[in-house]
């Protein structure tokens, strides 16, 4: 016997999400490898202060890269100005985060600047390079299905 009663079929997931999602996720593997081979590398060439240099190299390439695309994310749905204004907001907050602790950190020694300099390039480079390849290879519609032709 069948039931006329046909559960509902769950939502689409959306293609665009899914490539910001797959960017995010890729990102976060990136730098956590990244923060395991920068901080042994640091330990290796300097110390402590590679190790320091390591953390902090890390969480300045978190920062930079990770909150362009959440950002994105967070806007998906919203009106095209609404998510400019919003990744142009994160952009200028980013910046200033970055410029600020640099500036912070000039005067001290605890870190290797070598090290820093090497996992914030390597991060932010890698992320880059992630996001594109996302973006790339993510299957997003020209054109919406069973829209209606003008």
């Amino acid at each position: 016997m069948t039931t006329s009663d046909p559960t509902p079929a769950a939502p689409a997931p959306d293609p665009t999400a899914a490539v910001f999602r797959r960017a995010l996720r890729d990102t976060g593997l990136l730098l956590g490898g990244l923060a395991v081979v920068g901080l042994g590398a640091g330990a290796l060439l300097a110390g402590a202060p590679g190790v320091w240099g390591a953390l902090i190299g890390v969480g300045l390439a978190l920062v930079f890269s990770g909150t362009t695309v959440v950002a994105m994310l967070r806007t998906l749905h919203s009106p095209p100005t609404t998510m400019a204004a919003v990744v142009m907001g994160t952009w200028l907050a980013k910046v200033l985060v970055v410029v600020v602790v640099l500036a912070l950190l000039r005067d001290h020694d605890f870190y290797s600047r070598g090290v820093l300099a090497a996992v914030l390039a390597l991060g932010v480079v890698g992320a880059a390079v992630l996001d594109f390849r996302a973006v790339q290879t993510g299957r997003v519609p020209y054109v919406e299905p069973g829209a209606p032709a003008r």
